[in-house]
């Protein structure tokens, strides 16, 4: 096993991989950007390192900076988390040149699976089939509309270096295709560095239905079963479950759909944790929709049913060691629903919300699992993603499972930002979510059941306007940019990163 490993992320999943880390005896590397100098993932590593200002291009994103924080330290090994460089083949490749253990699969796997027009093709080699839609990167809007013609609308737009709803554009009718080609390449380009967007025919109210998928160097690749990850607003996961609600009533399309990523994963060479995603119709047809060569924010359902640890069992691959467990060893054991808490204000149009938590409870109790990444006190940054925590339940069905997370949510209380208990709590209340009749379109109709958001229009610019200049003016009072004051760091437990 290593003797030291570097987090390279920040949050809730560099705190879930530091606690991993302790567990297994293993010396861990937290690093930081000048905004995250408070941060709990850095009060609770053994070593921290400063790899730059609050931008995360100059921070977090930059290669040269995570190898060289590596090398300083003496660590063995990285691990990406999610987000930020965790899909990046040229990361993973500076690790290996480095000498280095990237904690995930290869530079070849990442780069085939990780471009999502590759990923169709080796998907459809496998016998896969995908979407109906292009196997290439169009060059221009009348391209896309051409296409489009012949696939029928509506279509969508997606970027075909990423992922996480970036670089997506619905488009149901010819009239739109030249603006939504434009801002999907666009977004693309921003998010990517890659501007490269390819067709799928947009199919109506799926589900979104993903395996987990664990496979070592050695040749041996299993499954753990399924999560339903349907709950998304604009393409962004809200609350998962696993097992799903339409595949526990249909077991042998459990059985098909792991087959088939197990296949991909082959096809494409893969080794570590991974994640086979697809789309399931109204008939039960499913269509592979892409990989994420990556661990995903919503592993832990798959943890609570399986009572596996993905991020141990990633750590022992990375090392070489052989996988133990065969397919047939795999068995779910209850229920599991997991929600993700955000510094967002759903009543003002899902504005970022950053600032201080003047007071923080967190739920307990059992069945209840909180992974979090705030402490009461810490400063919520505007720079990051808002996902503050995963609040997950388990209970023996999934009724029981909506109870023990709905009772949590009801403990749960964050003061001094907004947040998204109250819709989270809104969702696991409705009939539809209580029925299992999911889809990707849930959230969007739930949403417009309610009415028009409070934020809407000169609003919502106000207060994103007032949330900025409030977060920069307590960044400014806080010493958030520059050195802080002794006294205070030695609050947070890392005084020594100031000698």
């Amino acid at each position: 096993m290593f003797r030291k490993v570097l987090v390279a992320n920040r949050g809730e999943i560099a705190v879930r991989l530091l606690r991993a880390l302790r567990e297994q005896r293993i010396p861990s590397v937290a690093v930081y950007s000048e905004a995250d100098r408070a941060s709990l993932h850095v009060r609770l590593a053994d070593e921290a390192v400063a790899i730059g200002p609050a931008p995360s291009s100059e921070s977090y994103l930059r290669i040269d900076r995570l190898v060289d924080a590596a090398r300083q330290t003496g660590a063995e090994a990285i691990h990406p988390g999610y987000g930020f460089l965790s899909e990046n083949a040229d990361f993973a490749q500076a690790c290996l040149d480095a000498g280095i253990t990237f904690i995930g699969p290869g530079p070849g796997a990442i780069r085939a699976m990780g471009v999502k027009t590759e990923a169709r093709r080796v998907a459809r080699a496998a016998g896969v089939s995908g979407v109906p839609g292009t196997d290439s990167p169009l060059q221009s809007a009348r391209e896309a509309r051409d296409l489009a013609a012949g696939l029928g609308y509506p279509v969508m737009l997606k970027a075909a270096a990423g992922g996480g709803g970036k670089g997506m554009r619905l488009v149901r009718a010819e009239g739109e295709m030249e603006a939504a080609f434009r801002d999907a390449s666009g977004e693309a380009e921003r998010a990517f560095k890659s501007g490269d967007v390819y067709l799928e025919k947009f199919i109506e109210s799926p589900r979104h239905i993903e395996i987990q998928i664990l496979g070592d160097s050695h040749g041996h690749m299993i499954h753990l079963g399924e999560r339903e990850c349907s709950l998304q607003r604009r393409h962004q996961k809200i609350i998962e479950e696993c097992p799903s609600p339409l595949v526990a009533a249909y077991p042998e399309l459990r059985a098909r759909m792991g087959e088939a990523a197990v296949r991909v994963a082959r096809a494409a060479g893969y080794t570590n944790a991974g994640t086979v995603e697809f789309l399931v119709d109204r008939n039960r047809a499913f269509y592979f929709l892409e990989m994420n060569t990556r661990l995903q924010v919503e592993h832990p359902v798959t943890e609570l049913v399986t009572g596996l640890d993905l991020v141990a069992w990633q750590l022992r691959i990375a090392a070489g060691e052989r996988l133990t467990i065969a397919q047939d060893d795999v068995r779910g054991r209850g229920w599991s629903i997991e929600c993700r808490v955000c510094a967002e204000d759903p009543e003002h149009g899902f504005l970022p919300s950053p600032g201080k938590i003047a007071a923080l409870r967190e739920p307990a109790g059992p069945g209840i699992r909180v992974d979090s990444g705030v402490y009461p006190g810490w400063t919520v940054p505007l720079e990051y993603d808002p996902l503050l925590a995963k609040l997950a339940g388990w209970a023996s069905s999934r009724d029981e499972a909506i109870q023990k997370l709905r009772r949590a949510l009801g403990e749960y209380s964050i003061q001094g930002i907004r947040c998204n208990l109250r819709l989270l709590a809104d969702l696991l209340d409705s009939d539809g979510f209580r029925r299992g009749d999911l889809h990707t379109g849930f959230v969007e109709q739930f949403l417009a059941a309610r009415g028009p958001s409070a934020g809407s229009g000169e609003t919502a610019a106000v207060a994103a306007l007032v949330a900025a200049i409030e977060h920069h003016s307590q960044q400014a009072g806080n010493g958030v940019a520059g050195p802080a004051p002794s006294g205070r760091w030695r609050l947070t437990g890392r005084d020594d990163l100031l000698r």
